[in-house]
């Protein structure tokens, strides 16, 4: 899925307010982190995720490894925040058209 630059300043302007659901610990991205971070994004659509590691490279191999295995799309990374998108099947998040 890809999406346009109006829909991703859409969706970081709804994200703006939300807080982390999901945060990776010095296990780092284990499957019962997939697991949760699939049922957020079930129930949520857009969700944050908080990667605690200094190292940007690690940070940006887990962020590209998170969106690749649960199918959702990256909107931004800020700091250690991951900030994603997965409709579901209700679509509670009105996309601007294209």
């Amino acid at each position: 899925m890809q999406l346009t630059n109006k829909q991703k300043q859409h969706l970081k302007s709804l994200a703006h307010n939300l807080k982390p659901v999901v945060m990776l610990g010095s296990n780092g991205l284990t499957e019962g982190i997939l697991a949760e971070i699939e049922l957020a994004l079930a129930h949520h659509e857009l969700i944050k995720v908080k990667i605690a590691t200094d190292d940007r490279e690690m940070k940006q191999l887990i962020a590209d490894t998170i969106v690749s295995k649960v199918n959702a799309v990256k909107v931004q990374v800020i700091g250690h925040i991951l900030v994603i998108y997965r409709p579901s099947e209700e679509q509670k998040i009105e996309l601007p058209r294209k």
